[in-house]
């Protein structure tokens, strides 16, 4: 899925006005029917089933809060054809209006900014469940996994689920993110499809427990692992391209410890500083070609990168500085090519400067506690979302090697460690 695309100068950029707001449509059974229509050939060709636990206690006109993990392009369609007779709304990413924007309303969205503070979001969702009387689908992770393991959760989720009060309902799926691996380049798997739909609490529930009690019930409900899950049930995948892209998750090598050099093709792995391989199986683990397996398993490799930026940052070593090419969005018409500049990545958050030195600002750790960051966004390349004010900077390193993966990792350990100390 491409989008549109309009190169200006920084100086105009800022003389366009910005989207004005307004109050999320119910989308009526027309555009349902047409999400529903559009949905059905993606779930047929992977096999959809559902199973529904406890749905029998919400009943057919009550709004309800749809969560849902974050696998791949195909979740929209679940959720189009499972709660096709229930009028919901669709948190996005503000990018997801540019070029259909009246489209996008009709269908219900509600444009949004991850992962950072967006108290017209909330009020957008108290208007839908109490004067739109709809119900809302919400993605709390915000972004793909990249590792297939669940990415933090805010914790202002408890509070979000007392304001709004309506009961909570969870769609878990399984085979979402083996059929379609945002590393892969969007290219599909034969895998089936299914998910369960969990009436998860209900409205005296999140009344009579605290907001930490809820978090930590979100939080277990958002516990997966889908290589684990791909092993568990047998599951192959046997497309010769499988691990094409891997080496954007697995960007540093556990023999050499030197980042940056993996490269994949096929359905092997290489370092190309020490020359140790790896290949991906059909079941989901990683097998050493030449030498040791470090990690057998893709979200233990992950986890490791993980705890070696955190001790970065501890030791004061974490530092990003890369050249990119920069995007900006203002109004939903266009993404608009601004420039290019630095970004910088420490200790102390996120540095932006360029556009010939007019564009110039930071984002402190404790300002988000994820990142926008992406693979192939909308096929122009990987991506890293910074915001500064309304308007979201999209920055595309340049000979940088595979910078996103860690610097999402550096985010969130930055985030955790400011305010652990606040």
């Amino acid at each position: 899925m491409k989008i549109k695309l309009a190169e200006i100068s920084y100086d105009k950029f800022l003389k366009l006005k910005s989207a004005a707001h307004k109050a999320p449509l119910k989308p009526n059974i027309i555009f349902r029917t047409l999400l529903f229509v559009l949905s059905l050939p993606a779930l047929l060709k992977t096999g959809f089933k559902c199973n529904k636990i406890g749905m029998e206690k919400l009943s057919k006109k009550e709004p309800c809060l749809i969560l849902m993990n974050h696998s791949s392009f195909i979740d929209l369609k679940i959720a189009s054809y499972v709660f096709y007779n229930r009028p919901f709304n669709i948190i996005c990413t503000s990018d997801g209006f540019v070029g259909k924007n009246l489209l996008m309303r009709l269908l219900g969205c509600i444009p949004t900014k991850k992962f950072v503070t967006d108290t017209r979001l909330v009020k957008d969702m108290k208007h839908c469940v109490d004067k739109n009387k709809s119900s809302i689908l919400m993605y709390p992770e915000a972004s793909y996994s990249f590792d297939g393991t669940a990415t933090p959760l805010p914790q202002s989720l408890g509070k979000l689920l007392k304001l709004l009060k309506v009961p909570v309902v969870m769609v878990t799926t399984y085979g979402a993110f083996s059929h379609d691996p945002l590393y892969n380049s969007l290219r599909l798997r034969k895998v089936k499809v299914s998910a369960d739909i969990k009436y998860l609490l209900s409205k005296d529930d999140i009344e009579k427990k605290s907001v930490d009690e809820l978090n930590g019930i979100l939080k277990e409900a958002f516990s997966f692992d889908n290589f684990k899950w791909q092993q568990q049930n047998g599951v192959v995948i046997d497309e010769n391209f499988r691990a094409e892209g891997l080496n954007r998750v697995l960007y540093k090598c556990p023999n050499c410890k030197v980042e940056g050099k993996m490269s994949s093709k096929g359905t092997n792995l290489k370092c190309e500083h020490c020359k140790k391989e790896y290949t991906l199986t059909e079941l989901g683990f990683i097998k050493a070609i030449n030498g040791e397996t470090e990690f057998e398993h893709i979200p233990d490799w992950y986890a490791w990168q993980r705890e070696c930026v955190k001790n970065e940052i501890l030791e004061g070593k974490y530092n990003l500085s890369c050249e990119v090419d920069i995007c900006a969005l203002i109004d939903y018409k266009k993404i608009y090519k601004i420039g290019s500049g630095r970004l910088t990545h420490t200790k102390d958050g996120f540095s932006l400067n360029g556009c010939d030195g007019k564009l110039s600002f930071t984002q402190a750790p404790k300002s988000s506690y994820s990142l926008y960051s992406d693979y192939y966004w909308y096929e122009i390349g990987d991506v890293i979302c910074i915001v500064s004010g309304n308007i979201p900077y999209y920055c595309f390193p340049k000979n940088c090697g595979d910078i996103v993966a860690k610097t999402r990792l550096a985010a969130e350990e930055l985030y955790k460690i400011v305010t652990e100390k606040a």
